[in-house]
Order: structure tokens, then C-alpha cells, then sequence
């Protein structure tokens, strides 16, 4: 997806940095709209930082927090005004330092110090606390908070109720620059409907966001400022100035995971137009959208030339037809590294968060705004139908899924409830959620996993590298074993076609584990079972099949049936393809690891798989 605003207007507040951010959104496409909106004033005479260096060089200090570079270069110099800066930086050597991220840092560089906590990205004051809380229990401890333009109390607050003494240090001040024109001209250009409206709005700090509605109020036009910007795609460059944009009655369109202005600029230009759209979209369908969740989004596919799943690339691959460009299919979870799913996962367990349809919607919609994908894929995990079936299950850190009754016996398999489908309507809810906030031509997809997978969770109790109890009830005991793969393909069967009714487009069979089966053992204990699940399902939306570890069982897996065969890295594609037949897509196959890497290599990785391919096959089918 390209980077670039396509000649939008983009304001943004910067004032030290303005020239740079102008340059940034030119880069990306942008016409940039640069209202300062914030000036430094540092404080003359300052008592509260003599009054720190006087416990300091008495030896009552344990800790000091420093939140800026430029602050920590403040404080130096307004206690060299009555002491010996010598004594001073030795005295820091003799306590606890902790800087919020590399800006501090570098300033104690300067003086030949180093911290000793680094405060990790995206180096927030709550960040602060959990490094804090790991690292360096602050009980009964007197503690020295450098502050940077406005004290957070908040933060205070924080501290002392672990058990701190808190000093604040203030060292400078915020106030609104000394000529506010470009400010006002910017809230004006944001307020009109006319050709200079602004599009994007882009907030790198909470005091540019309260600048901003100070200067509204004065002119008495914060309401229509308010109004305007449900017509506007608001970045934030972190959880601070996102938090302050809340704090407005806002909501933040996008919030990059990583805490840079380029960051900020670059994302706001590759996703910003969807974003945009989306919002006046929703502005035009009577949706309040500053004060909205994805969830609350509702498209009407089909008029106004908005297209319809029809359109969906993601679905016409799958049924083989030609597409305008190729799908590129990452098969990883997009939420967990993602600092908005991590906040809702703080606040509940993973099955709350599956049992909840609202939130499994809120997740899943998060990603494709995110990462602009052809599809998305629902928020929940193969192990729910185990519950309703009578199993315990346990999503626990560190291990993942655990059974603590797991089936080892026929008797067990015997006591297994005749589950109701309907005791998993949650996830069937959150589809129906998802599908109407989606737009029209991004394709859902429903899942499962297939019943060799959920039957070695059931035996094995959680994760396993060699199966043995599940070997050893397959071999010993067939009976007991068809027994328990009868039910899973009933269940699972509904669970899908459920998923189908709810508006699933598609739906996955994820056989994780089935790799570790010779082709033998595959055809005479799960190949019958995965047949007769794929039959029983609805054809109205394409069956992808998914396994793991073993090509040789692909030609088995296509006759039991799907029309897209998933496909690991350890499968050569065009190799497999052959093997499959053009009557069946493929979908794969990239290492997913090679996300860690950069942009540049990941680009590498995916282009040889359609290169490689052209020669022989027609790649619009991938």
C-alpha cells in the first residue's frame, strides 16, 4: 500500500520541529498546513529544582525520574545557578537515574552518566510504572520527578500510592507561541467546507491538543471546531496525546505502535485515505464519529458506487477468477503486537475477550484498519468448541491452551457433552458485528480448527511435539478414536455452517498439528471425518484448508475436500501447486518470522514466489 495523502491537506501542530514535519508531509503526498502551537518557557529562580539539589547533596534522594532530554538539560543549568554542577552530576552518580527513553538519555550522556532503568518504548509515563513496579519497588522511597510543561498528577498520583515520597520538578513551562495567527487560521481551515477543508489532523503532544481548543474557546468557536472534526482523520503520535484527544470528546482515527513523528506521518499516509473515507462515510450514515468505535461503522454496499463483496479480491481468489493485483497471505495473529490490543488484554482474559462479541469485533476491525487487508479473519481461537463438550480449558501465560480433563479413555469420549451450537452464538454475535462494520468489499473469515487438531489438544491436554497420547488412543483403541472424531465433524460441521449464516464469507479448517501423520495414518483416521465435514457445509462460502509440517499430505487433503489449500513455508508453491491441480487455489507461503525483518527484506521474500511462478502458472490465481 503506497505512502501517500494523494495532494490532501494536512495540519499539524509542530512548532520545534515544524519545518521538518512540513517536509515530512510533503514527502508522503501531502499538502502540509504548519501551525505552531506551543512555545518553551523556562522557569527563572527556580526554587523547586534548588530544593531538589539540596536533598540530592544531602543524600536524601533514592531516585530521579527524567521525562525529557531537553528537560534534563534545564534542570542542570538552573542548579548551576547557586551549586557546583562537579558535585552535582557526582551526587546523581550515587542514586537510582531513570530515563524515559532515549532523549534523557542522551542528556546524561553528556555529563558522562547513564541510566540505570531504561524506561522500553513507547516510553510512557505508565510504561514507566510497570518498569518501575518489575525492576525497582519505590516503597518508603523519596523520589524526584523531572516535569516537563505540566505536572500529571496522574503520574504523582501513581507513585504515591505505591508508597513514594514525590518531589515534582518542574524545569519549564508550555505556553501558546507569541503569535497564535497561524493557529487560528489552522482552526478556521478545519471548521470550513470550502476547497482549503482540512483532511488530516495530526497531534504530537498533549499540550498541542489543549493549545488548540484554548485558542477554540478564546474565539469562541469550539463547538464548530468539535463539529468540524467528525469530518476529519485525527492522528495521534502516542498514548499521551491520544489521551488528551479523548480527554476533548475526539476520538484518535490512528495511533502508530511506534512513538515518532516519521512513524506517524508515514502510517497516516499509507492508511489515512481509507481512515478518511470510512470517517465521512459514517459522518454521512448519521454516525457521531467522535464518539465511535469501529463497531459502530455501517456501510450501504452498493450505492454510491461503494462496492460489494462481489468486489472482494480475497473472495475471487479464492474462487480462482482474475484479480487487479495478488493477495499476499500472512498467516499470523495482526492483534498481539499491536499497543491497542494489548490495553483491552490487560483488562480480560483471553476467553472474556473471545465471549464478548463487541470486543472480538472491536479486535478483529482494529487489524484491517491497521494493516489494510483484502480480508479479515474473526477474533477467536479453535478451542471454544471444547467448553460446551464439557472440557475445561484455560488460556494460561506463558503455555497457552490447557485442557485439566483432558480425554485419555473410551469412557471419556463417552462423557463428552452433545454440545448446542448455540452455546457459542458469542462468536456467531461477533461475526454478525464484524460483517456490518466491514466495508463491503473485505472479505470475513470464519474458522475452525479441523478435528484431528482439536481431538490431540482434547487427549494431550495443551501443546505437544511428538503426540504420543494421541498415537497411542488412535492405535490402541479405534473405536474410542472414530467415537471422538464422529462428534468433533457434527459440532464442528453446525459450528462452521453457523458461522456461514452469521455472514462468514469464508471459512478456514486449521489442521495445526496434522502434519506430524504419515500419509498412511492421515487417509484411514482423519481423511473420512474431514470429507464428510467439508460436505456438510454450506457452498456458499469457499472452504480453505490449512496444515503444517508435512507436503506429502497436500494430494490427501485436497480429496478430502476445500477449495483453497493452505500451505506452510516448508512447502515449495509452484511445486505443490503442480501437485494440486489449477481445479483448487493455493495460499502461502512465506516464513512468517521474516516480519521480524525490515520492509526492504520482507519485499525480497514475497516477490521470488510470483516470479517464480510466472513461467509456468497464471500468478492472478494466488
Amino acid at each position: 500500500m503506497p505512502i501517500d495523502f494523494k495532494g490532501l491537506r494536512v495540519v499539524s501542530f509542530e512548532s520545534r520541529q515544524g519545518a521538518e514535519m512540513a517536509e515530512l508531509i510533503k514527502e508522503a503526498g501531502g499538502k502540509p498546513i504548519i501551525a505552531p502551537s506551543m512555545r518553551e518557557i523556562s522557569i527563572e529562580h527556580n526554587r523547586e529544582a534548588l530544593a531538589f539539589a539540596e536533598l540530592l547533596l544531602a543524600g536524601q534522594i533514592d531516585l530521579l525520574i527524567l521525562m525529557t532530554g531537553v528537560g534534563t538539560r534545564l534542570l542542570v543549568k538552573a542548579v548551576a545557578t547557586k551549586y557546583s554542577t562537579i558535585k552535582f552530576i557526582e551526587a546523581l552518580k550515587s542514586i537510582k537515574i531513570v530515563a524515559l527513553g532515549p532523549k534523557p538519555s542522551a542528556a546524561l550522556k553528556e555529563m558522562g552518566l547513564a541510566p540505570t532503568i531504561l524506561v522500553p518504548k513507547p516510553n510512557t509515563w505508565p510504561d514507566l510504572l510497570i518498569t518501575l513496579d518489575e525492576q525497582y519497588p519505590i516503597s518508603n522511597k523519596q523520589v524526584a520527578v523531572q516535569e516537563y510543561g505540566q505536572s500529571n498528577p496522574e503520574l504523582i498520583k501513581s507513585l504515591e500510592e505505591r508508597g513514594a515520597k514525590v518531589l515534582p520538578v518542574p524545569v519549564y513551562r508550555w505556553e501558546l507561541p507569541e503569535d497564535i495567527e497561524p493557529l487560528r487560521r489552522a482552526i478556521h481551515d478545519i471548521i470550513s467546507e470550502g476547497p482549503e477543508r482540512v483532511d488530516f489532523a495530526l497531534f504530537t503532544s498533549s499540550t498541542q491538543v489543549r493549545h488548540l481548543f484554548q485558542v477554540a474557546r478564546t474565539n469562541n468557536v469550539e463547538r464548530q471546531l468539535l463539529e468540524a472534526f467528525k469530518q476529519v482523520c485525527i492522528g495521534s503520535v502516542g498514548p499521551i496525546a491520544s489521551r488528551a484527544i479523548t480527554g476533548q470528546g475526539l476520538t484518535v482515527d490512528y495511533e502508530p505502535d511506534t512513538t515518532k513523528m516519521v512513524h506517524l506521518v508515514r502510517e497516516m499516509a499509507r492508511r489515512g485515505g481509507d481512515l478518511l473515507h470510512k470517517k465521512r462515510t459514517a459522518f454521512a450514515n448519521k454516525i457521531d464519529t467522535n464518539q465511535w468505535r469501529r463497531i459502530d461503522m455501517v456501510w450501504q454496499p452498493g450505492t454510491d458506487a461503494e462496492p460489494t463483496i462481489k468486489d472482494s479480491v480475497f473472495m475471487k481468489t479464492c474462487r480462482r477468477e482474475q484479480t487487479p493485483h495478488t493477495p499476499v497471505w500472512i498467516m499470523r495473529q495482526a492483534g498481539r503486537y499491536q499497543r491497542e490490543y494489548l490495553r483491552i488484554r490487560k483488562k480480560v482474559s483471553m476467553l472474556e475477550l473471545c465471549k464478548t462479541p463487541e470486543l472480538a469485533a472491536e479486535v478483529t476491525l482494529m487489524a484491517v484498519d491497521r494493516l489494510g487487508v483484502d480480508a479479515a479473519i474473526i477474533f477467536a481461537d479453535i478451542l471454544l468448541v471444547t467448553e460446551p463438550m464439557g472440557l475445561n480449558l484455560e488460556f494460561v501465560k506463558g503455555e497457552g491452551p490447557v485442557i485439566h480433563n483432558p480425554i485419555r479413555t473410551r469412557e471419556d469420549v463417552d462423557r463428552l457433552n452433545y454440545p448446542d451450537v448455540n452455546e457459542l452464538s458469542y462468536v456467531f454475535d461477533a461475526i454478525k458485528i464484524t460483517r456490518r462494520a466491514l466495508r463491503p468489499n473485505i472479505a470475513l473469515i470464519g474458522f475452525a480448527g479441523a478435528p484431528f487438531t482439536i481431538a490431540s489438544y482434547m487427549i494431550e491436554g495443551g501443546k505437544s511435539s511428538h503426540f504420543a497420547k494421541t498415537k497411542t488412543m488412535m492405535y490402541r483403541d479405534k473405536a474410542a478414536w472414530h467415537a471422538l472424531m464422529e462428534r468433533l465433524t457434527k459440532i464442528l460441521s453446525e459450528y462452521l455452517n453457523c458461522q456461514i449464516a452469521a455472514g462468514a464469507d469464508a471459512v478456514q479448517l486449521f489442521d495445526s498439528w496434522v502434519g506430524s501423520l504419515s500419509p498412511d495414518d492421515y487417509r484411514q483416521y482423519v481423511m473420512p471425518h474431514v470429507k464428510r465435514l467439508v460436505e456438510g457445509l454450506d457452498k456458499s462460502a469457499p472452504v480453505i484448508s490449512f496444515s503444517t509440517g508435512n507436503p506429502a499430505l497436500l494430494p490427501l487433503m485436497k480429496a478430502a475436500g476445500g477449495d483453497v489449500s493452505g500451505l506452510d513455508w516448508r512447502a515449495d508453491l509452484a511445486e505443490a501447486w503442480s501437485v494440486l491441480g489449477d481445479d483448487v487455489a493455493v495460499m502461502g507461503n512465506m516464513d512468517p518470522v521474516v516480519l521480524y525483518t525490515s520492509p526492504n527484506e520482507i519485499r525480497a521474500h514475497v516477490k521470488p514466489f510470483w516470479t517464480r511462478l510466472q513461467a509456468d502458472l497464471d500468478t492472478s490465481s494466488i
